[in-house]
């Protein structure tokens, strides 16, 4: 195996620069996500059937395509209908926003219903107003036991922006590639850019766990 680390050594700075582009766009993309998702799961179990079609349908879409075909549609169709020059990592945060929503939409639904039923019923005989229930009884409580999944989905994107490279946004994918390219080397680029995100998964990893060991402290 003929590797030789040497010859981009002074490249791996350019590389690790992306690092700042590839968690912007992860924390973007979580927030108005999770966001999004709340939207989505209040519609599912919501009493207006409109209203749960619309969350269905839109979840089913979402799920049922690739997430890079809408990464591409969106980037490339919004010029063309909307006559507006979305730039790419507004692209690509719209997207897995949009994406990330619709599977987080199912993990905040089933854990709203994980709640005891009792609990809603003595709210509710309480006169306790839905908005005020949901906020401080059910919500809160559907978050602690949800939280894994959240954090799986927060790993899934960070990993998946590196589809972002394909619309030249210059996250650490995409400064590997040029670096590749400018020095017909592939393997040595890619592996840095591979260590990197390793290294972020694990560090996000670790920092979910102690924010969860915190949560579970206070049961």
């Amino acid at each position: 195996m003929n590797l030789d680390f040497s010859q981009i050594q002074g490249d791996i700075p350019f590389i690790v620069a992306g690092i700042r582009v590839t968690l912007q766009f992860t924390l973007l993309s979580v927030i108005f996500g999770f966001a999004w998702g709340t939207v989505l799961s209040l519609f599912k179990i919501s009493n207006i059937p409109p209203l749960r079609w619309f969350a269905v349908a839109y979840t089913s879409v979402f799920r049922g395509t690739p997430l890079i075909l809408q990464l591409t549609l969106i980037y490339f169709a919004t010029p063309q209908l909307l006559n507006y020059d979305i730039s790419p990592l507004q692209a690509g945060v719209l997207t897995f926003s949009l994406n990330s929503g619709a599977y987080t939409s199912e993990t905040i639904r089933g854990g709203i219903l994980a709640v005891d039923r009792g609990q809603w019923d003595a709210a509710a005989s309480l006169g306790v107003p839905y908005r005020q229930m949901m906020l401080d009884l059910i919500f809160p409580q559907a978050l602690k036991n949800i939280l894994p999944a959240l954090v799986n989905e927060s790993i899934a994107l960070l990993k998946d922006s590196a589809l972002v490279s394909v619309i030249s946004v210059t996250d650490v994918m995409r400064r590997a590639q040029i670096v590749a390219a400018g020095k017909f080397l592939y393997f040595e680029p890619l592996i840095v850019a591979g260590i990197i995100y390793y290294l972020l998964v694990i560090s996000l990893t670790w920092v979910a766990q102690q924010f969860e060991r915190r949560l579970r402290a206070s049961d």
